[in-house]
């Protein structure tokens, strides 16, 4: 065989095992299941609020990317298509409503619309962050319904 020959074929082969290998362990990586995951940390909404409020830097590098477990008074539920989001209003902004939204899993969409403004609701999610008016948790559950 000519050396390109053996060249090529030993390329192909080895994009073949780096194929599969990314199949392995990234197109096919299990992901977390947020509904049983731990919640690292149990607080009112109101003070996870106040804690990015007051010191957003704080409160990233403590929260961020966490499931965390927020108790307080629902304000309302807002439905897009499939999305369900709680949303904890603490303030009026330039641009309507700031709080916490906590958009829910598929699975708790009908429980999540059946919630009673003014109720307490204990949800649990995963922070991705804070946008300067509000706190995003995703994946969310209800517990304690």
């Amino acid at each position: 065989m000519k050396t390109w020959v053996k060249i090529v074929v030993g390329l192909v082969v080895v994009g073949l095992i780096a194929m599969l290998l990314v199949y392995k362990f990234v197109y096919n990586k299990q992901h977390p299941d947020y509904e049983k995951a731990e919640a690292a940390f149990t607080v009112s909404a109101r003070e996870l609020y106040q804690a990015y409020k007051s010191n957003k830097a704080a409160a990233s590098a403590k929260y961020n990317g966490k499931v965390i477990a927020i108790t307080g008074n629902l304000s309302k539920v807002e439905t897009v298509d499939s999305l369900v989001t709680a949303v904890f209003v603490f303030n009026q902004g330039d641009f309507g409503d700031e709080g916490i939204r906590c958009t829910m899993l598929h699975k708790f969409n009908d429980a999540a619309n059946k919630l009673q403004p003014d109720g307490e609701v204990k949800v649990k999610g995963y922070c991705t962050g804070y946008n300067e008016t509000d706190l995003i948790l995703e994946k969310c559950s209800i517990i304690n319904q």
